[in-house]
């Protein structure tokens, strides 16, 4: 009877360890599409070499009273082919669809946000 008690205890504890896990790193929050134009795109890391990138978009924001920034999408990227082909669109205006996590994985980049595809190139406004 013990035994049986300890099992389900430790089943228990696996499933909810799960599930912690898989809904803070795996589970995505949110997906949608940016665009702007592509202000770097680099490959750094030290133990984990990551692609990471920073879209500028239109429009500005005020963080603080009396300062005006750009607004800035920060983003990774894990599929090699993704990663080529904004290499070859640096500095272009482009689109991004990405995939938003609750939390960051080391091999998969510093940002919540990933790319997963570059769909065409934004329109420029005239």
């Amino acid at each position: 009877m013990k035994k049986k008690i300890i099992t389900i205890i430790i089943v228990v504890l696996i499933i909810a360890l799960a599930s912690i896990i898989y809904s803070r790193y795996y589970f995505v929050f949110g997906e949608g599409v940016k665009a702007g134009q592509l202000n770097y795109f680099v490959k750094k890391g030290y133990m984990f070499k990551t692609y990471e990138g920073r879209l500028i978009q239109a429009g500005l924001q005020s963080q603080q009273p009396g300062h005006i920034v750009s607004n800035e999408f920060i983003f990774s990227v894990t599929d090699e082919k993704v990663a080529d082909k904004l290499n070859h669109d640096a500095g272009g205006f482009l689109q991004l669809h990405y995939k938003e996590y609750l939390h960051a994985l080391p091999w998969r980049g510093v940002s919540h946000f990933v790319v997963d595809s570059v769909l065409t190139e934004a329109p420029t406004t005239h």
